[in-house]
């Protein structure tokens, strides 16, 4: 691989990491520092793009041997984090519960959580906003 390649593959991960971190933010899916779309996305593009330009045996120079090595290995990667993120997910929750209840929720994270009211929310106005206490505001989604 040159150093020309190199860059390339750098600048197209990137590309289409920043791509995936714009199309996360217009879905549903709760990853709030874009782990996946940076890190995920990213290293997936370098994998497969390492597979087409590896010197001499990459699939630019027509061998498929260590592309398919790069693809089998993203699929065994990709598994393994997923299923051992799932295991470390679900032994957490039943240690300490990772969701709110609804009515917490509707409370307040900052006193439902921490018993304190959001930073400066006394500032304006003794505990209320806009003339509302906090337990009559409501959250809705």
């Amino acid at each position: 691989m040159t150093v020309r390649e190199s860059i390339i593959i750098g600048l197209a991960a990137s590309v289409i990491s920043n791509l995936a971190v714009h199309l996360r933010t217009k879905s549903t899916l709760d990853d709030t520092l874009d782990v996946f779309p940076c890190h995920g996305v990213g290293g997936i593009v370098g994998m497969i793009a390492t597979g087409i330009f590896a010197a001499d045996v990459g699939l630019k120079t027509g061998e498929t041997k260590t592309f398919m090595y790069h693809m089998i290995a993203l699929v065994i990667v990709a598994a393994f984090a997923f299923i051992g993120s799932f295991i470390l997910y679900k032994v957490t929750d039943i240690i300490i519960p990772l969701r709110v209840t609804d009515d917490q929720e509707i409370e307040g994270l900052d006193m439902s959580q921490h018993g304190e009211t959001a930073l400066g929310l006394e500032l304006l106005g003794g505990g209320h906003h806009n003339g509302v206490a906090p337990q009559e505001v409501l959250v809705t989604a």
